[in-house]
């Protein structure tokens, strides 16, 4: 870099939901199981709130099956059910891949315009969460998606969420799962990052960030080997986007090989950062995971596993 950093900025929290909100719940990537997703819904009524499946949202791409539907079609799900005023979240409901592929066809200024609502997803999602980070300055949530699996059947995960939602003046102190310091210490910045492929593949593309200076780095990923692990890291480190990164909270490597061989590239790659490392913090792939807001500022303890949000996910 030729320059000093410019250091992240906490960004626009959208409101907290209270009972009777309308969730749209879309698909932006990967096609979802429309049993799960009755579930789903059916678990969000539970909760008081009014879910809505956006109209694309059970489609079959007719040629890649790996895509809930049409280009066009997903991100007129996300368009409609974001410009809609009586519209308060909008929820993902997998993940997969394709979110990429329509994230250019969404009216940006059209969302700006609409005001700040909960969003909510990961893994392929990080993709919008970039987007909507870099292009609307919008805190958003890395958390569980309403077909996902671990969010039908795991309490922690379903608590967790909804405390977020409801009351997230309760959940300010968030603790790791069962791990500890990759590297010990402490530091303070604004929370970024998901699913580490993800980000890599954002690198080079219209409003992909070129620093994560002042931030607090959260990283996971999932069905990708320890040298697949080691290419992402290694672009992420040389295209400049963890120059300036204050510290970093590892959440899972489901299906990336024995953990012994992922962290050791994790501390290979990440250690001479000379910044807190906190591995097993539980979210995103993981079983029981905690949802984690994106563009808030808060204080990573590396030593003692926790990561304290200084203002609520949600106003």
């Amino acid at each position: 870099m030729t320059g000093p950093l410019t250091p992240l900025t906490p960004l626009t929290r959208p409101a907290r939901l209270r009972p009777g909100a309308r969730v749209a719940v879309v698909a932006p990537s990967g096609p979802v199981p429309e049993d799960r997703l009755q579930s789903g819904l059916d678990l969000l009524r539970g909760w008081g709130l009014d879910p809505v499946a956006a109209p694309h949202v059970l489609d079959r791409h007719p040629e890649f099956g790996y895509l809930a539907g049409g280009d066009a079609d997903r991100a007129a799900d996300l368009q409609s059910a974001w410009c809609d005023p009586a519209v308060d979240a909008v929820f993902c409901a997998r993940g997969g891949y394709g979110a990429q592929r329509m994230a250019d066809l969404l009216d940006w200024e059209a969302l700006r315009a609409a005001g700040p609502k909960v969003f909510l997803g990961y893994s392929d999602i990080t993709a919008l969460h970039e987007n909507l980070a870099r292009r609307l300055g919008l805190a958003t949530l890395h958390g569980p998606m309403t077909a996902g699996a671990d969010f039908l059947k795991n309490q922690r995960t379903q608590d967790h969420l909804r405390a977020t939602l409801f009351a997230p003046q309760t959940v300010r102190v968030l603790e790791a799962a069962r791990g500890g310091a990759l590297v010990p210490g402490s530091a303070r910045g604004i929370t970024f990052g998901g699913c580490a492929s993800l980000l890599a593949a954002e690198i080079g593309t219209p409003h992909a960030r070129t620093s994560g200076a002042g931030g607090l780095l959260l990283l996971e990923d999932v069905g990708e080997e320890p040298y697949r692990l080691d290419r992402v890291l290694t672009q992420l480190l040389r295209s400049g986007v963890l120059d300036g990164v204050r510290g970093v909270v590892l959440g899972s490597w489901q299906d990336c090989g024995p953990y012994a061989e992922v962290r050791a590239v994790l501390r290979d790659r990440l250690a001479p950062l000379g910044v807190p490392v906190l591995e097993h913090f539980g979210f995103g792939h993981d079983e029981g995971a905690q949802t984690l807001p994106l563009g808030v500022r808060a204080t990573l303890d590396a030593d003692a596993g926790t990561l304290t949000l200084e203002e609520p996910a949600l106003v």
